[in-house]
């Protein structure tokens, strides 16, 4: 008897993205999520209100020389103030010394922050990365994680001779 894998149902969205950003928002449509342009989200944004996160799109080569004077630093700022749960996707397609120069002046900058950086190199990276993030973080997939986390700990706690030893000694 042949035996058919059944594919789980495809995951959909609603997505606030600012105006600027209508690129990638093809790719997304194609996966039938459902977009909310705003003219108030700021530029480069991405928001996914079910999940809580939210996503900056920032490439390198549209920053002025010198990048210091771009005003990328108090951008990131705000962001990083408006959204709790917040990346930085840092496209650079080539990772060249200019690329580098700047994913450690935001590393730097950010390193006690609630910031996360994700590089992309492409679009395809771009809408994988932020959906992968995002779903893991929405209900009811965080439940569902949260719940398998919870019966591997216990599993590896009743299974576990070191744990059997020190229930022993106590």
């Amino acid at each position: 008897m042949e035996r058919h894998k059944e594919t789980p149902p495809q995951w959909k969205t609603t997505i606030i993205i600012s105006t600027s950003l209508q690129v990638l928002t093809q790719m997304l449509t194609a996966q039938q999520h459902r977009i909310r342009f705003s003219d108030s989200v700021q530029s480069g944004a991405f928001i996914f209100p079910l999940s809580g996160t939210a996503f900056l799109l920032v490439d390198p080569q549209d920053l002025p020389e010198p990048f210091e004077e771009s005003g990328l630093i108090e951008k990131i700022k705000k962001f990083v103030q408006v959204h709790r749960n917040c990346f930085l996707l840092l496209h650079a397609p080539f990772n060249g010394k200019r690329e580098l120069e700047i994913l450690t002046l935001i590393q730097k900058r950010f390193f006690a922050s609630n910031l996360r950086i994700l590089p992309v190199r492409n679009n395809t990276e771009i809408v994988k990365g932020m959906l992968t993030i995002a779903k893991a973080t929405s209900k009811p997939h965080v439940d569902n994680i949260r719940d398998r986390m919870s019966l591997a700990r216990a599993h590896i706690i009743e299974s576990s001779p070191v744990w059997e030893m020190l229930r022993d000694k106590l």
